[in-house]
């Protein structure tokens, strides 16, 4: 069985990603494709790198004809996104890539994104979409909010310890380096290739990333008490990526065993053996997260580092393994690709 999807925010960096992805699936169809800005231009004129595909031309999201869509990916800007999901058919099945719908708490979204929820019964709906964490509610979903690519890193490393209780909860140090990719492709002067490229800076320093609402949402509902980590990112001059180091407290025997214990049979999580840390050019154009378990010089210290490909296993890679759940495909169909090396 053939299934049809549609992608609103089709021009944007993650629905690019999307539809290279979807492109070689065997068991989804692309039937439309949204876009603001690029309405009436084609995917050749788009994307260049992707002519060789034979998609539908980009229109606006008024043209689009919603009946015989079976599941719609949102690759939409925060807040544009809730209010344009607000008015989609009720019986469609959504994925969101956007931060609307990732935190529960509509208090807590506010505090983070500035401004209050324009859908807050559809936020109360929305399914958090951590594949490996919430498979079986988000099989059973019709809306699933798809995590930060930060967030993600940080959980894959982190969340089986907090769950376990093998770190100090206490004592938790997150350091990300995150490339350029993830601030979208709308331009802005700091992300121009003169103010980007030979050198690497750290923002949102002291606690104002967004993503720590995610990161304290999730790690105190499995810690089953608050956990606020420590969390500072940085803005490498790379197009893809995110590598995150954590510091933490605990036995580096029973760290390892635990990670190892919790992805023994996850499909695109790879533990590697003790000792070695991964890159983020082992990960890239994948949707595969390596990470790695080395004990510091410092007794009861050890430094656990997570990579995974921003637009890939961070954000559109996971939609499309949220997507196959949801449409009872196999979970991996379409998502074993290699990474692109070197």
């Amino acid at each position: 069985m053939t299934y049809s999807i549609a992608i609103l925010g089709a021009s944007g960096y993650t629905g690019a990603e999307l539809i290279r992805l979807i492109a070689e699936h065997p068991s989804i169809e692309i039937k439309a494709l949204g876009a603001f800005s690029k309405a009436g231009q084609t995917v050749a004129q788009v994307y260049p790198h992707l002519r060789h595909l034979d998609m539908p031309t980009m229109v606006s999201f008024e043209q689009i004809d919603w009946s015989g869509i079976d599941l719609c990916f949102c690759a939409l800007p925060h807040k544009t996104s809730q209010e344009v999901i607000n008015g989609l058919p009720r019986d469609l099945k959504i994925i969101d890539l956007s931060a609307d719908f990732r935190l529960r708490d509509p208090d807590s979204y506010a505090k983070w994104y500035g401004n209050p929820h324009a859908a807050i019964e559809m936020q109360g709906e929305a399914v958090y979409g951590l594949t490996e964490f919430y498979r079986e509610d988000i099989r059973a979903a019709r809306l699933v909010a798809g995590t930060g690519c930060n967030a993600a890193t940080g959980q894959f490393a982190l969340r089986p310890l907090i769950a376990a209780s093998v770190i100090d909860l206490d004592d938790i140090i997150l350091d990300l380096k995150a490339a350029v990719s993830g601030a979208g492709r709308a331009l802005k002067e700091n992300l121009l290739h003169a103010e980007l490229s030979e050198g690497y800076h750290a923002y949102a320093v002291g606690g104002t990333h967004r993503h720590l609402g995610e990161f304290d949402q999730e790690f105190s509902a499995v810690a089953g008490r608050d956990v606020h980590i420590q969390f500072t990112p940085h803005l490498i001059p790379a197009n893809r990526g995110i590598l995150g180091t954590a510091y933490v407290k605990g036995d580096v025997d029973a760290i390892y065993e635990t990670l190892m214990k919790a992805y023994a049979d996850e499909p695109f999580i790879e533990v590697l053996p003790i000792g070695e840390t991964p890159s983020t050019r082992h990960v890239r154009g994948s949707n595969f997260c390596h990470i790695g378990v080395v004990a510091d010089r410092l007794p009861g210290r050890v430094i656990v580092v997570a990579a995974l490909d921003n637009l890939t296993k961070g954000s559109s890679g996971q939609a499309l393994q949220n997507a196959n759940l949801m449409l009872d495909i196999p979970e991996t169909e379409g998502l074993m690709m290699a990474p692109l090396f070197p």
